[in-house]
């Protein structure tokens, strides 16, 4: 897709060039302005154009810091090719630590978005037409909502050979098939035919050192098989290979109660193994929960306090 010229939101970067654009779309109510950085970095030579994108919920601070990493240990600078980085596309969201909109909707429910909707969903509009078709490749970086860790995971949808591949490379330690949400971010790219890459890592309003080197470390990987990645920086190797999960399954609340885990994100359990236990604050009642099957921890619920029914951990079923 890189040509000589490189055109997003009205401004023109050339080949060899590094610009700053700063997305302006609306003002907070005080009148003062919003603006979202989106960070360009070109080679003399052409090649993909990548685009790094997180915080469109605005309280997923791991992949910000994912994404600030790439910059800051100057990654994006590519040796062919256009790296674009947006640390945090749901400025709004990120001030007040909230995971949606102003507008109280979630930015990625309502992709490709309208000229004249919602803010949210004019944000999306010029998102989608104004800076994903100078695209080739996307890698969106997400965590778990609330107080649910997920685990270091590529999400890729199903029968799709080449971004499977691209996920083997990226070498998260899970990948999970998953189909594409209505309206998600995802779902638009896949529309336009652009590749794209959802990692999940960590929990909201957290910051996990392992969550966001794991985030790194693949994102070097994917730039690396590309032929973008600078001689100077050294391609990590990771311990094993990515896990495929081909199905999973949740284990509920049967009771409310104080949370007790007993295992950590990531570990394989067996079916029946003692997980955690739930109480009551008063010495009267102790649940234990049992694995429901075999597998590996996915995601864990981290609140000290469940009710019946809540989701508290995520198992996968099968796996390659």
């Amino acid at each position: 897709m890189d040509t000589n010229k490189l055109f997003i939101l009205g401004h023109e970067i050339g080949l060899g060039e590094r610009k700053t654009i700063n997305f302006n779309l609306a003002k907070l109510y005080t009148s003062t302005k919003v603006e979202i950085p989106i960070i360009v970095e070109r080679s003399k030579t052409p090649g993909p154009v990548v685009l790094f994108t997180a915080g469109i919920h605005g309280d997923e601070i791991n992949g910000v810091e994912i994404v600030r990493q790439l910059i800051q240990k100057k990654i994006n600078r590519p040796k062919t090719g256009t790296i674009i980085c947006i640390p945090v596309l749901n400025v709004f969201g990120f001030l007040s630590m909230d995971r949606n909109f102003p507008d109280g909707r979630d930015l990625n429910r309502v992709f490709p978005g309208t000229k004249n909707g919602s803010l949210a969903a004019r944000f999306a509009y010029q998102f989608t037409n104004e800076i994903l078709p100078s695209v080739d490749i996307c890698l969106d970086f997400h965590t778990g909502g609330a107080s649910r860790f997920n685990a270091p995971q590529i999400r890729v949808a199903p029968n799709d050979d080449e971004l499977l591949s691209l996920a083997k490379v990226f070498n998260a330690p899970f990948l999970l098939y998953s189909k594409n949400i209505d309206k998600s971010y995802r779902s638009t790219c896949s529309k336009m035919e652009k590749k794209i890459l959802l990692y999940e890592g960590g929990k909201s309003q957290s910051n996990d050192k392992e969550v966001a080197r794991e985030g790194v470390n693949g994102s070097i990987r994917i730039l690396a098989h590309l032929g973008m990645l600078q001689d100077n920086f050294e391609i990590p190797v990771p311990s094993k290979n990515t896990q495929i999960i081909t199905d999973s399954r949740w284990v509920r609340a049967k009771y409310s109660g104080l949370f007790h885990c007993k295992i950590n994100c990531g570990d394989y359990v067996s079916q029946g193994d003692t997980i955690a236990t739930i109480t009551d604050p008063y010495g009267k009642m102790r649940h234990c929960v049992k694995a429901n099957s075999s597998g590996y921890i996915i995601n864990t619920n981290e609140s000290p306090i469940v009710y019946q029914g809540d989701a508290i951990f995520h198992i996968s079923k099968s796996h390659e």
